[in-house]
């Protein structure tokens, strides 16, 4: 997982709107999960009867088929991965067969990331396979999501709640040049009223923290955004 090591569940997106796709695999990547995104029902469906995943995200309306025939045939073999679905689709009907098919849980669009996050949360705690909190690592930086504690080179570093959600999801996309923009989206959840001079400056929060006295694990790529990696790479 590029240079950082997590503890994330196997979670399959399969989602044919490419925004929503993005953003929900984005938002469960920050949460440490190993997301895999697909488009097609029946591209779903290979992937999800060919390699194990703790949890599937289902849209219903898909090219090929729909999210209710693919979770029906996942059943019918036996394969019993927990299944959320997200559906533009609100009638009870649609909610009635979306559990009878063997869904666990049905998200009607739209709706909010946090709400997403903690139903996939909630969809694991009851399934069993909730696992137990773990660090992530990053050159020598290590980063405890659930004490919300880091250290550098076995060195406490005391971080406001911003500075660590930053962090945090410079972490998790270790090695991977992230924009302002996906930044504000993920860190402060909205496009920030103004400008992006905010994520300017929480950077240099960090920076002043984090690499102060180190060599630098975060990166500016100009015009692009920033990564975090250690310098060698």
């Amino acid at each position: 997982m590029n240079a950082a090591t997590a503890p994330g569940h196997t979670v399959l997106v399969v989602e044919d709107e490419e925004a929503i796709s993005d953003v929900v695999a984005t938002a469960l990547r920050y949460q440490g999960y190993a997301v895999t995104q697909r488009e097609d029902g029946w591209e779903g469906l290979a992937e999800a009867t060919s390699n194990e995943f703790d949890l599937i995200v289902l849209d219903v309306m898909l090219p090929g088929i729909d999210g209710f025939e693919i979770c029906r045939r996942l059943r019918q073999e036996d394969r019993f991965v927990p299944v959320l679905f997200l559906t533009a689709r609100d009638a009870p009907d649609d909610r009635i067969r979306g559990f009878v098919t063997g869904g666990d849980d049905y998200l009607t669009k739209p709706f909010s990331l946090d709400e997403l996050i903690l139903r996939v949360a909630a969809i694991l705690r009851r399934t069993g396979n909730s696992a137990p909190s773990e660090h992530f690592t990053v050159g020598d930086l290590v980063l405890d999501p659930e004490g919300m504690e880091v250290q550098r080179n076995g060195t406490p570093i005391d971080l406001s709640p911003t500075e660590f959600r930053l962090l945090h999801y410079l972490v998790v996309n270790a090695g991977t040049v992230v924009s302002k923009a996906q930044i504000l989206l993920n860190v402060w959840d909205y496009a920030y009223d103004g400008s992006e001079n905010v994520v300017e400056l929480y950077i240099g929060y960090l920076r002043r923290k984090i690499d102060d006295g180190h060599e630098p694990l975060i990166h500016t790529k100009r015009g692009a955004g920033y990564v975090l990696r250690p310098s060698e790479q």
